[in-house]
């Protein structure tokens, strides 16, 4: 079926032939509506985390209809919407799976590109594709009163902002910082405010203070102002960190109260040095969190619907999906690309 990836880790994404699985018994199979641009689609088509292997068809944030379901399928049938985010399989026999902690899956997660693929031999082809073979156990229901476009980045952006909010029981009476307002934060804005907490968005763009408070952010700091900064030291329950640049972290620890924590979701490249001071006198915790587990990401599917959340999205067909990478890369997009997949077929 026809696909849009790479063959190295500097070659342009261009339209590629790939092969699926028929459908196996417990399998549903998907033709792909829409498919969000993560950034890490980006790094893994440039091979910057390490480990790609080509052809690299990416994209885990995939909503589209089912049109094929196994004879033992249950849980959906043809003509249902359905979503995949960044699993397509686990062990699902270690103690982090039976807890439904696939993510952190002893044995190792497969993930929906880039990962060993056991039925073909060849590697998983990811959402820049025409359509994708899941078993049931990892496809996702989408409340109906979502814009499917803008429903497809909740599969990673959506949930991997959710999971440590509800993990570090974020609510009412909760102050909570935001740092970065992008394709991460701006989700983390949206998800922490419809949990009931006071939000502080941290950004180092002027241009960005308007838009924080349309999404919901009760307060704007421009984190290169001391003075601003100064305003919400040790006053903090929960930050969450999703730059992927280098930052300086410890000006973050230091805005959490007493048994406060900072998560972080943003992967810079490069060790954030880690100050003991800004730990030890006030026992904050530093942390890290990935995604989450399917039913936590129903769950968090299930949050968005009720409190009508979606990503802010600028839809692009699949011809520009190379110029996308390198706006992506400026921080020039509000907030998520999402590809109309039906591009790719025509």
């Amino acid at each position: 079926m026809k696909a849009f990836g790479t063959e190295a880790a500097k070659a342009p994404l261009k339209g590629l032939t790939i092969n699926r699985r028929h459908t196996t018994s417990h399998d549903v199979e998907i033709d792909i509506l829409y498919c969000g641009v993560c950034h890490s689609d980006l790094h893994t088509a440039r091979n910057e985390w390490h480990g790609t292997i080509y052809p690299c068809v990416p994209g885990h944030e995939i909503v589209g209809r089912i049109v094929r379901v196994g004879d033992h399928v249950s849980k959906f049938k043809v003509g249902d919407v359905a979503a995949v985010g960044c699993l397509v399989d686990s062990c699902r026999e270690c103690q982090y799976c039976q807890e439904d902690l696939e993510q952190y899956c002893e044995k190792g997660n497969i993930q929906t590109y880039n990962s060993p693929d056991k039925y073909l031999g060849t590697q998983t082809y990811g959402g820049y594709s025409e359509s994708i073979v899941v078993d049931e156990s990892f496809v996702l229901r989408v409340p109906e009163n979502l814009d499917l476009a803008a429903t497809a980045p909740l599969l990673c952006a959506g949930i991997t902002t959710y999971s440590p909010l509800k993990h570090w029981n974020v609510g009412p009476g909760k102050k909570v910082g935001v740092v970065g307002l992008g394709g991460l934060g701006h989700m983390g804005v949206k998800i922490a405010k419809a949990m009931g907490a006071e939000v502080i968005v941290f950004t180092t763009s002027a241009s960005k203070v308007e838009d924080a408070k349309r999404l919901g952010a009760d307060d704007v700091v421009l984190s290169k102002d001391e003075a601003q900064m100064a305003k919400y030291a040790g006053k903090l329950h929960f930050v969450l960190d999703a730059v992927s640049a280098q930052h300086d972290i410890n000006a973050y620890l230091n805005l959490l109260r007493v048994d406060g924590s900072l998560a972080l979701v943003g992967a810079p490249e490069l060790p954030l040095p880690v100050a003991a001071f800004s730990l030890i006198p006030f026992r904050r915790s530093f942390a890290g969190s990935m995604i989450g587990g399917i039913a936590e990401t129903q769950e968090m599917l299930d949050f968005c619907g009720k409190h009508n959340i979606v990503s802010d999205i600028e839809m692009i067909n699949i011809g520009q999906i190379n110029e996308a990478y390198e706006r992506l890369l400026k921080g020039d997009v509000k907030y998520r690309f999402v590809i109309d997949m039906a591009s790719l077929k025509k």
